[in-house]
This record gives C-alpha cells, sequence and structure tokens, in this order.
C-alpha cells in the first residue's frame, strides 16, 4: 500500500472511485488542490506493474485543505469477460463474436451441427452486407439451428448511445458496454475511398501520457475480444451505407492495445479472416507505446500492420511525456524493432510523432530522429497535437511541421503528415474518452521546459 499525504489544513475523506497508473511508486511534487490535477510525480525507480489501484482522496473545498491518496491493489477482473471452458461467455451463452472461426466451428459441432452450418453463420455475422445482431437476421439457416443459436449465443455485447459528426464528416460512436462503461469509436471518411474505422482495445488506458487526453482516465479495464471486433461490425453496419467501403482499421482508440495483447491478437484474427470481416492484414494497423515483451509478441504471431508512438528523440523527454519509457527506453524499443524486423519480409513499422511546440519539434529532434531510425525499415507520420482540457502542451504550427518533415524527407526518410480530423467532437488523436473526477498524475516537467510551457499557457 501506498500513502501520499498532502497537508495545509482539515480533512474530510471522500471516496471518489478506481484507477489504474502504471507507476506505484510516487512522491508528492505539488499540493492537491479541489477539483485539480493530482500533481504526483514518479519516483526514481518506478514500477511497471500495472496492478489497480483504490483511490481515496480527502478535501475540503475551503482555502485551508488536506489532502490523502490512499493507493491499494485491487482484484477486480480486468478479462473484459471473455473465457471459460475454452468459449468466452455471457449470462451462461457463448459470446460468438469472442471466437475465431476454428472455435465456432468446434462449438457448432459440439451441438450437433455440420461444419457448413459454421461457416454459414459465420459469414451472416462478419459478411455477406448482414453482419447479423439476432438470430432473427439469420437468414437461410436451418429453424433448429437458430433456435439453438437463440437459446445458447450471445450476438451483441455493445450497444449504440449516440453518433457525433465533427464538421469535416468524422463520426464517433459511443458505445455502452454491458457493466454501464463507456468506449468510443471514430469513423474517419476519406474522399479517396480508404475509408478508416479507429477502435479501441481497453476502457481507458494505462500508459498515463501526457499529451493524452485517454491517459487522464487511468485504465477502468480491458476490453474483451467480441467488444473489439463488434466495434468494427457496428461501423459497417451502421455507415457503411452513407461514407462506402470501411476498408482500413487502426487500433488507436482508447487503451494500449497490447497491454490486452490476448484479446487484440485473437480480434485482429477475426478482422482479416477471408471468409468474414476480410480486412487486409496490411490495412489492419495496431498502434503500442512500446511495450517490448508484448511488441515481440504481436509481431512473431500477427501479420498485421504494427505502429510504434515514438514522440520524442531522448530518453529524457520520452520518459517524461510517455512513462512507458523508464520501463522500455529508446535503445532497448528501437534494437527490438531492428532485430524483430530482420525476419519479416517487405514489413514496416509506422512510426508517430506527436509534434508538441518546444518539446520534441526542433531542427535538432528532426536530426536524431534519423539517426534513431536507421536500420529500421519504416515510415514516419508526423502528428498534430490536439488540444484538450488540462493539458500544457501546444501543436507546433504547420510551417515548422513541413520544415521538419522536410529534413526527415531530405534525409530519405518516408514521411506522412496526419492533420487533425474530428477535433471539434473530441474525436481527434489524443481526444478519446472522458477522465473522471480522479484523473492519472501529471509528471513533473523537466526543467529546461518549464519556461517554455508556462509561456504557452
Amino acid at each position: 500500500m501506498r500513502r501520499i499525504r498532502f497537508s495545509n489544513g482539515g480533512s474530510t475523506s471522500t471516496f471518489l472511485g478506481t484507477a489504474t497508473f502504471p507507476f506505484t511508486n510516487y512522491t508528492a511534487s505539488h499540493p492537491l488542490k479541489p477539483k485539480s490535477f493530482l500533481k504526483l510525480r514518479p519516483s526514481r525507480t518506478p514500477l511497471f506493474t500495472t496492478p489497480h489501484y483504490r483511490l481515496v482522496t480527502t478535501a475540503q473545498h475551503s482555502s485551508s485543505y488536506t489532502s490523502h491518496i490512499l493507493l491499494t491493489p485491487q482484484t477486480n477482473n480486468l478479462s473484459g469477460g471473455d473465457g471459460q471452458n475454452g468459449y468466452p461467455l455471457k449470462d451462461s451463452k457463448v459470446v460468438l463474436k469472442g471466437m475465431r472461426y476454428t472455435d465456432l466451428e468446434k462449438w457448432v459441432q459440439s451441438h450437433g451441427y455440420r461444419p457448413a452450418q459454421a461457416l454459414m453463420l459465420w459469414k451472416r455475422l462478419y459478411g455477406d452486407n448482414i453482419w447479423a445482431q439476432c438470430s432473427e437476421e439469420l437468414e437461410g439457416l436451418n429453424k433448429d439451428f437458430r433456435k439453438m443459436l437463440s437459446e445458447h449465443a450471445g450476438f451483441k455485447t455493445l450497444n449504440l448511445k449516440e453518433i457525433l459528426t465533427a464538421s469535416d464528416g468524422t463520426k464517433k460512436m459511443l458505445f455502452k458496454l454491458e457493466d454501464g462503461l463507456v468506449i468510443e469509436t471514430v469513423l474517419i471518411p476519406c474522399e479517396r475511398g480508404r475509408n478508416t474505422v479507429c477502435i479501441s482495445s481497453q476502457v481507458g488506458c494505462a500508459m498515463n501520457c501526457q499529451f493524452c487526453y485517454t491517459g487522464r482516465m487511468g485504465l477502468k479495464r480491458n476490453l474483451s475480444t467480441s467488444e473489439i471486433v463488434e466495434q468494427a461490425v457496428l461501423a459497417r453496419r451502421l455507415l457503411s451505407s452513407e461514407v462506402g467501403p470501411i476498408s482500413n482499421v487502426v487500433f488507436m482508440g482508447m487503451g494500449e492495445p497490447l497491454h490486452n495483447i490476448e484479446n487484440v491478437l485473437k480480434a485482429a484474427d477475426i478482422l482479416v479472416d477471408e471468409q468474414g470481416l476480410h480486412f487486409s492484414p496490411r490495412k489492419v494497423t495496431v498502434s503500442t507505446s512500446g511495450l517490448v515483451p508484448q511488441l515481440k509478441r504481436f509481431l512473431r504471431e500477427s501479420n498485421c500492420a504494427l505502429a510504434v508512438s515514438l514522440n520524442a528523440t531522448t530518453d529524457e523527454v520520452r520518459s517524461w511525456i510517455m512513462p512507458i519509457n523508464r520501463k522500455f527506453n529508446l535503445n532497448l524499443l528501437l534494437g527490438t524493432l531492428r532485430e524483430e524486423l530482420q525476419s519479416k519480409h517487405k514489413y514496416k513499422v509506422l512510426f508517430e510523432y506527436v509534434m508538441l511546440a518546444g518539446v520534441n519539434d526542433s531542427v535538432v529532434d528532426a536530426k536524431r530522429l534519423i539517426d534513431l531510425v536507421q536500420g529500421i525499415p519504416c515510415k514516419i507520420n508526423l502528428i498534430t497535437f490536439n488540444p484538450h482540457s488540462g493539458s500544457f502542451f501546444k501543436p507546433t504550427k504547420k510551417e515548422k511541421i513541413l520544415e521538419f518533415r522536410n529534413i526527415l524527407a531530405e534525409a530519405g526518410c518516408v514521411v506522412l503528415f496526419r492533420c487533425s480530423r474530428g477535433d471539434d467532437q473530441m474525436a481527434a488523436c489524443g481526444q478519446l474518452g472522458k477522465p473522471g473526477e480522479i484523473q492519472a498524475p501529471m509528471l513533473r516537467v523537466p526543467s529546461q521546459f518549464q519556461a517554455v510551457l508556462e509561456a504557452a499557457v
């Protein structure tokens, strides 16, 4: 148990909720004021164990206050609900979208039906423009088979709460889960026909990247395989008629996908199955902040594309804006990629680089980035920072981004520039989620950046 005390008067205890953060050792760097962010600084030896914590804070809403934060490990299940006897269950019913095709076929056969029936069911769940959500939509299937499914199988794990449309046509879908939590999925239309759905893998996120709004939430729980897959299914079902075919999937919504690697790997297999949703593996991209052991496993077990959120060219800066770097630093992360990609034929990793004014956007950073990616088959995606409530970062001006891009391109790097999409509905990169009263800690700003950020506020 970790206790952190902020003293300046009397106190009244209040339990405010649960959250998960990537480090367990904290020391105070700022008094906690009512309705403010938690100003905590990781100790010199943080632990990336991501336990679950119950947070108790005390604060009097007056000129004098005392605040305590009590962090105690929780035992609540983060699995997201999949898994018993090899099959995902919900209310004693098997969750159809939580199974790969081979598992679905075995389950169908265990009920006395032929493999051909399993294939017909699979195509109605994921193909033939049906995207079935109940047994009544399973046209062409044997009557007895449909009755068995209605009694023993569940079709839905998500309920649509709302669709918000941004001025540029980007659509943010809010889905309510069975336990009442809400996740967000974004459909990004493209005039060239490359419509992309951005899906979530967790409710919240434990990585606490300082520029990301989702990170303010902490981690509530992992999404199950079916909850991940159904986001793509419902995007096609609800929006294909309006925007056209959806050809791309990016795991860049809420959460760190490789922190939920079991369910993400299974979901990716379902998304690319040729008899079902049939997304091309090259057009399904899983993004990570840099969990090295899981990254290795992903590259060895999946043919889908990988994106690595880099965002800095020194360990000092990256450890500040992305605390995971304290566990897996740049040398380890990039060295692992060099080694693992040697055995991947015609495979390029996508490096994502969010441009933060005065932090990581200098000419020196551009030149360091060129050196860092040497020997790694890659593309570099420069991303405009999307402001959100409570953030002290500012986006780099477009002309400076173009200068940064040109330095990389002249050195032979393949460089992309991603403009903001959907930011007027909080649907852009780094803007998803809804933090509560308890939020992940804002980390101490390195001294050389304090003046820059204070000037930007």
